[in-house]
């Protein structure tokens, strides 16, 4: 559906600037759909309020954040949350029938919205729940979307500029959706920085039914497990990450990265080859394909670096690199980079760490 000319070499729109039609004129304001399941509130969510706070300040519109539940008091948390991290005002859907996500009466909250109060951008988290609403949406509304996003900007003729990874992740392509509004996109986890919360800032809420009863619902939910209850990996949000790349040479070796994060207490992960081969579950993947992260510390071990990696890894605090190859596209972007035989020092470090830990746990 997006309208996509190439940019040029400096990133804008080849073309002479066009006057936009004059029915989107009626189209203002930047909105984040606020991902809440059962109170809890996704954190990609806040994330994509501290950007889009920079879009509606370039625009000089409000910052919008759309929240949905099943009652007053399962969204009354969200509400505040999304007040203190940015926005102006919070457009509310509040209905039995929302009390899980399903597609159905989510798309049809969500386009009636979008329909009645018009926004020119909507922002969502390229999560399952987001991936799934945004598509729908966007096909019900006959807009343009891009997806998983690393980049969002507004050019100088008012358009939302959005920056994904193409080709394979080789490439970075700018998306411009010039002739249809609202413009959307979405955006992984992480990728964009968490904004400082305003505590006690609030604004108005604008309160809109759903007319849509449970009988016009074709799905059930039978039950709800969180994340957390899972076993599936949490690499998103740790704080530290080790992960393996193919300069482990063999699976067996692969343990030696769990090792060390479990020394750490860290969550361990791995290169897009590495789950190819088996080696480690699709979970686990880091990267563009995979997820992204952004902790505090990043060591990676035998990993090339290509940009499909970079691009779901460069927003780490410290990134340590351990590669035979000084020429490794990774050496490009680490924080410090070690010229060596994984296989070799990752052991090493795992020993250090152990006793250095040790030490510190007696002395406290």
């Amino acid at each position: 559906m997006a309208d996509a000319p190439k940019p040029n070499a400096g990133g804008s729109r080849a073309g002479t600037k066009k006057e936009l039609p004059d029915h989107f004129k009626d189209y203002k304001h930047v909105w984040v759909a606020i991902e809440c399941e059962h109170g809890v509130v996704h954190p990609v969510s806040f994330e994509l309020l501290g950007e889009g706070r920079k879009l509606a300040d370039k625009r000089g519109v409000e910052l919008a954040g759309v929240v949905m539940g099943g009652s007053d008091e399962a969204i009354a948390e969200a509400i505040a949350a999304t007040f203190e991290y940015g926005a102006d005002v919070v457009y509310t859907v509040v209905d039995p029938v929302l009390a899980h996500y399903r597609n159905e009466p989510y798309t049809k909250a969500m386009t009636d919205l979008v329909n009645t109060y018009k926004p020119e951008i909507l922002l969502l988290g390229a999560t399952n729940l987001g991936r799934d609403l945004a598509g729908s949406v966007a096909t019900t509304l006959l807009t343009g979307l891009t997806a998983d996003c690393t980049e969002l900007a507004i050019d100088d003729e008012g358009s939302l500029a959005a920056t994904r990874p193409t080709f394979g992740g080789s490439l970075m392509c700018t998306i411009f959706t010039l002739n249809y509004r609202p413009q959307m996109a979405t955006v992984r986890p992480r990728v964009m920085s968490m904004p400082e919360r305003q505590e006690g800032k609030s604004g108005r809420v604008v309160s809109h039914p759903l007319d849509m009863g449970e009988e016009d619902v074709i799905t059930k939910v039978l039950q709800f497990v969180a994340d957390r209850e899972t076993a599936t990996a949490q690499l998103p949000y740790a704080d530290i990450v080790v992960a393996g790349g193919l300069g482990l040479r063999s699976a067996e070796n692969f343990q030696l990265v769990k090792n060390l994060a479990e020394v750490l207490g860290a969550e361990y992960g791995g290169s897009r080859p590495l789950v190819q081969k088996g080696w480690i579950t699709a979970d686990r993947q880091i990267g563009q394909t995979g997820k992204t992260i952004r902790p505090k510390l990043y060591i990676a071990a035998g990993i090339s670096g290509a940009i499909q990696h970079r691009v779901g890894v460069e927003g780490s605090d410290l990134i340590v690199a351990i590669n035979t190859d000084p020429n490794a596209q990774i050496m490009d972007f680490a924080h410090l980079a070690i010229v060596a035989d994984a296989v070799q020092v990752l052991p090493a470090l795992t020993e250090a760490f152990r006793k250095h830990l040790s030490v510190n746990r007696m002395a406290g």
